[in-house]
């Protein structure tokens, strides 16, 4: 699960979003702590901390004195918002820029995009009739 081209910290916060947009951990939920980071992950617990303190100065998760860490109300929406903007940065306006210097327009993306969600649709029925089978 950790990967070692990047740094662990950065990849324990990681997780936590992920858990936090993908509803697994809902907002005013308890996070596991930092000991139970390290153990599972088996790293520092100073490695763990250092991820989730990343997310406290987010404002991502917030301390109960005594208690532990916990989503602050509103988390999910700042990182759903994050991640959209950052998937504009990293995929559309680069296919938007691919697009204009082939002379395709926007209905004609709106169509091939529309052209991939469908053959995506029909991708996942296939595969869930085959798992039925």
């Amino acid at each position: 699960m950790i990967d070692d081209s990047r740094p662990i910290f950065v990849q324990i916060a990681e997780m936590i979003e992920n858990d936090i947009v993908d509803g697994v951990l809902a907002e005013e939920a308890q996070v596991p702590s930092t000991n139970e980071f390290s153990a599972f992950h088996r790293i520092n617990p100073a490695t763990a901390a250092k991820g989730v303190n990343r997310l406290v100065d987010d404002g991502i998760l917030y301390k109960k004195r005594g208690i532990g860490m916990f989503v602050a109300t509103g988390a999910r929406a700042v990182l759903v918002g994050r991640r959209r903007e950052e998937f504009y940065e990293q995929y559309l306006a680069p296919l938007a820029r691919e697009a204009r210097k082939l002379g395709i327009d926007g209905a004609q993306l709106s169509d091939m995009l529309a052209r991939e969600a469908a053959s995506a649709v029909a991708g996942a029925t296939t595969r869930a009739k085959e798992g039925a089978l």
